[in-house]
């Protein structure tokens, strides 16, 4: 049987591959989720670079937020992703939840990243 780890990796490796395949060359918007924080960053993958990234854990979010595990805090995140992406020059990507359902802090970081101007 395998161990949860293995099931989550097998997960995240089987949305990565779709989502290179419909890609186009758009930019992926990638999302990491643990129990006191939450991370997002927006990854060319052609050219295997960071161009904007955001987290609970950036000085301009840590003092404003509570705590760094609810919808609040990946609202945030989201809007300042957004922010960040639009000054590179980035619109359209597409939305790497990785092995996380798209329920929670990951649909409330989506939602504020296409309210903040990203198209995906």
């Amino acid at each position: 049987m395998a161990s949860r780890k293995d099931t989550l990796v097998r997960r995240a490796s089987r949305v990565r591959r779709q989502i290179k395949a419909v890609a186009n060359g758009r930019p992926r918007l990638s999302v990491h989720r643990s129990s006191k924080n939450i991370y997002a960053q927006i990854i060319d993958d052609v050219a295997g670079k960071t161009i904007a990234s955001a987290s609970t854990l950036d000085t301009d979010l840590r003092s404003s937020l509570k705590t760094g595990a609810d919808t609040a805090a990946a609202t945030a995140v989201g809007k300042l992703l957004a922010e960040r992406a639009s000054q590179a020059g980035v619109k359209d990507v597409v939305f790497d939840r990785g092995a996380f359902i798209y329920h929670g802090r990951i649909k409330a970081l989506a939602e504020a990243a296409r309210e903040g101007g990203l198209n995906f």
